[in-house]
């Protein structure tokens, strides 16, 4: 076996040798690792993107000696299939089914999920990250927000700390390693960080690596549900907006997607009294102001998880991934919250900051990597073999900034079709009727160099040929490549 070793700037090969425990392999110097997932945060909303108003320090601090994905891509803009993906190694299709979100039988249209996971294993049947990780020696643990159909301890996590699927950040309920609810007090985005502090300080001096899947809630919604401090920070005069977003053209559905924004299911599904009333003068600049905040709450909690490695002496030790599941489209050609093949929705942060001494910035730009590739890319990186049902690319040589050779484009899954994200274009087949058979013709196909907020659809206009004809190809043997799990009852 060998892992990457930083030396004299760059990354050699070093060979490691193992030695059997009870829990199997130990690996000895193996990198720690931790994917840091925050919910719902687009590329284009923190600093080291390019977002001059945005307050990211600490998402910023580690894109500055580290890999910054210049483009990467959701493969499937919804929380719970995103995070299969992730997790999986596969597509969506692949390891759920093609399962969007997992909602209750017989209660179309508000949202209603099951609260914690079911048992069995229904999803991610095929060894998973953790699992691979785990046999080379990792100890694995999961904390923060799950979102996933199989229970943390089916699919390779030796300790987890989860809260229901409802998104709160006060008053939410946790189980620990499928132990009894409780409630702890304060915000559940602090008191996860906490919890964090104590995993890393906990693992100081500690001989076998760790694999460490924190997940931050914000900016996801409930915007109110969120300490004044950050509910307030950003006036909405000073907030950018995008150039597909008319402030002056309401968008559908303003009112209820407003109140979902700000409360998420204590109004869609619970319609408490508070939520049934918006403030006065309520707009889309005040809810984009008050994401901002809940995207500089989520990035406090980066903060906390950076300092408590340097506390623990591991930072120059442990791999860290930070991105998001999805994007948001917050208005953007007239859309709210996710699910499409559009730029808002699946651009996403991908930052890697390799182990070792910190290095200047290193920024791919020649690459469209996708969620589905971490999983390849970490178990290349530390040395170990990738499994052949995993879907990803190995994007490691970026780490050691080399050229990677990996195809330029990531493959995007919605409900309603499949897309290819190259670097300069955005091509959508949707599902022929209600089967899964992509379409004769494309719904959308944009150029994104010319047209980076697409507003001019080239799918219905003569022209283009050998790009469409090349893009359609593509799209085709990936659809044909990758097969689909049976769907499980009770999805949509």
């Amino acid at each position: 076996m060998f892992l990457f070793q930083r030396k004299g700037g760059n990354f050699v090969k070093r060979t490691v040798e193992y030695q059997g425990d009870s829990g199997g392999k130990k690996a000895m110097n193996k990198p720690n690792i931790i994917i840091c997932m925050c919910d719902q945060l687009r590329a284009f909303e923190t600093g080291c993107y390019g977002n001059a108003v945005i307050r990211t320090p600490n998402v910023d601090r580690l894109a500055s000696g580290g890999v910054r994905f210049e483009t990467a891509a959701t493969n499937f803009p919804v929380c719970m299939a995103a995070r299969s993906v992730l997790l999986a190694g596969q597509y969506n299709r692949a390891c759920t089914g093609g399962a969007a979100n997992v909602c209750f039988q017989n209660r179309p249209g508000d949202f209603n999920m099951p609260e914690y996971p079911y048992p069995g294993r229904p999803h991610l049947k095929a060894p998973t990250l953790p699992e691979r990780l785990r046999s080379e020696g990792y100890h694995t643990a999961a904390i923060g927000k799950w979102h996933i159909h199989s229970w943390p301890g089916d699919i390779g996590f030796d300790y987890y700390l989860i809260p229901r699927v409802h998104h709160c950040h006060s008053g939410q309920l946790f189980t620990e390693n499928g132990g009894p609810e409780f409630a702890p007090d304060g915000y559940s985005v602090d008191f996860e960080a906490q919890r964090v502090e104590q995993f890393l300080k906990g693992r100081r001096g500690q001989t076998s690596p760790f694999f460490l899947y924190y997940n931050i809630s914000p900016p996801h919604c409930p915007l109110d549900d969120a300490p004044e401090k950050f509910r307030a920070m950003y006036r909405p005069e000073d907030v950018p907006l995008r150039a597909n977003v008319d402030p002056d053209r309401p968008l559908k559905d303003q009112d209820y997607w407003f109140k979902v924004y700000r409360w998420d299911y204590r109004y869609y599904n619970l319609h408490l009294p508070y939520t049934e009333k918006l403030p006065e003068g309520y707009t889309l600049r005040h809810l984009i102001a008050e994401y901002y905040g809940m995207t500089t709450w989520m990035d406090s909690a980066v903060g906390r998880m950076l300092d408590a490695l340097e506390s623990a002496d591991l930072a120059d030790d442990t791999i860290v991934v930070f991105t998001s599941d999805h994007g948001d489209n917050l208005g953007s050609n007239g859309l709210v919250q996710k699910g499409g093949p559009n730029e808002e929705s699946i651009r996403i942060p991908l930052i890697i900051r390799r182990p070792g001494p910190r290095s200047a910035a290193c920024v791919v730009r020649t690459h469209v990597a996708g969620l589905v590739d971490i999983a390849p890319t970490l178990l290349s990186a530390i040395g170990a073999g990738v499994p052949r049902h995993f879907h990803g690319r190995d994007l490691s040589a970026a780490l050691r900034v080399e050229e990677i050779s990996a195809e330029t484009c990531a493959f995007v899954e919605t409900q309603g079709g499949a897309a290819v994200r190259t670097l300069r274009h955005m091509y959508c087949l949707p599902y022929s009727g209600a089967g899964r058979t992509l379409a004769d013709k494309p719904s959308q196909f944009f150029d994104l160099e010319k047209d980076p907020y697409q507003l001019h659809n080239l799918a219905g206009e003569p022209g283009h040929d050998e790009v469409r004809h090349d893009l359609d190809a593509r799209l085709r043997k990936w659809d044909a490549a990758v097969p689909w799990m049976p769907a499980c009852d009770g999805e949509n």
